[in-house]
């Protein structure tokens, strides 16, 4: 899709004539004044470049980029004006971050090559936002994959705890839960410094020896080191950093932070991930909830209450014996799947994705799995008829 030019003023000659003189060379569309601007670019969006005068009536040049710059990050803003002085222009650059300041009249040839430039830096900040995202969700998967492989147990867990705080995060109004789903499903990967002994007695609900102990203590940190030198997954470390902080204070990492200075995808993924502990040693959910309330001081009544809301929420279930290639992305494992030399390949809890599919599928073709396999699906995906369960229980 050829990318697209905003021209913005107040005069609508001065538009109709951008209109002649560009519009063989450019996709673009006009727009007369700032408040149309905003609503074209709204619902017309997204444009590579948007062209603004600078002294327009309700709102000028510079708080209309200004606003442009906080919606649309991306967008290579110009000011194209008449009527400009030095402080003028130094203004409309720092609040707007204007990448060219024009004055009119300007040759439609100078503002073809400039409109040109801007373009092409439209398209290398997108080309420098995809490969970021791609370098970062390949780090995930990779990251993620190695767990699996490593510890398929606390790769199951990760992959219930994501699901777990993904409905947490629904009720508390959460609007973009990607740092905290990621830290979900990442905050398992410092269990591969815990010896099998130790994530036993971990699992069991035995009491830990004191080493044993400070070794788990230091999980969250590990994980975090290593995101730290991922970009943009700062906020993904600080989060797992405090997984097992109280909020009041007490617990882990040992600092002054508490209460709202947690960060919420930590004080969600505190409670969540006892939860889900409680309930792996058999401990049902409503009364390992029960449990946990009794721990004053440990969790954000917040979140708590979230939890509560998410446990009572029903949906629909129906339980089913497949075989490997019968499995399907979505449905959720009810039992732990082995070879029949008992060898654990996934864990009981786990959504199935597409690598697991895959997965499954090439052990299968070199030793015997134990089939069939039972699994939970969603009535909505099979359209039959089931029994309700707990969102939060699958």
């Amino acid at each position: 899709m050829k990318e697209k030019v905003l021209f913005v003023d107040d005069e609508i000659n001065i538009l109709a004539g951008f209109k002649r003189q560009l519009r063989k060379e450019f996709s673009m569309e006009t727009a007369l004044g700032p408040e149309e601007g905003l609503r074209t670019l709204k619902e017309r969006g997204p444009f590579a470049v948007v062209v603004s005068d600078l002294r327009m009536p309700v709102m000028d040049g510079i708080e209309f980029l200004a606003n442009v710059r906080k919606l649309y990050p991306d967008t290579v803003r110009m000011v194209l004006s008449g009527n400009a002085d030095l402080t003028t222009a130094i203004k409309a650059v720092n609040e707007g971050n204007i990448f060219r300041f024009l004055t009119k009249p300007c040759h439609p040839d100078i503002l073809s090559k400039i409109l040109t430039t801007g373009i092409e830096q439209y398209r290398l900040i997108n080309a420098e936002k995809e490969l970021l995202e791609k370098t970062l969700k390949g780090s995930i998967k990779v990251m993620s994959e190695l767990l699996s492989l490593a510890n398929p147990e606390a790769f199951g867990r990760a992959s219930r705890i994501k699901r777990y705080v993904t409905e947490v995060a629904s009720f508390l109004g959460v609007k973009d839960p990607w740092r905290l789903e990621t830290a979900a499903m990442l905050s398992q990967v410092g269990f591969v410094i815990l010896p099998q002994k130790t994530l036993d007695k971990l699992y069991k609900g035995d009491e830990l020896e004191e080493h044993e102990q400070q070794l788990f203590d230091t999980h969250p940190v590990v994980t975090a080191d290593l995101l730290r030198n991922i970009p943009r997954l700062e906020e993904v470390a600080r989060i797992i950093e405090y997984q097992e902080k109280h909020f009041d204070g007490s617990g882990k990492p040992e600092d002054d932070v508490k209460g709202e200075d947690i960060p919420l995808g930590s004080r969600i993924l505190k409670a969540v991930l006892d939860l889900d502990m409680l309930n792996a040693r058999g401990t049902p959910k409503k009364e390992a909830l029960a449990q946990i309330k009794a721990r004053e001081g440990w969790y954000d009544p917040k979140v708590i209450q979230a939890i509560e809301m998410a446990l009572g929420v029903k949906q629909s279930y129906q339980v089913m014996s497949v075989g490997v290639a019968d499995l399907k992305e979505g449905m959720i494992l009810g039992e732990d799947v082995t070879t029949e030399q008992g060898k654990l390949l996934i864990t009981k809890g786990q959504e199935v994705s597409q690598p697991i599919v895959e997965r499954l599928k090439n052990v299968a073709e070199v030793t015997r799995v134990n089939e069939p396999i039972q699994v939970i699906v969603r009535v909505e995906q099979q359209d039959v008829a089931g029994s309700d369960a707990d969102s939060l229980a699958a």
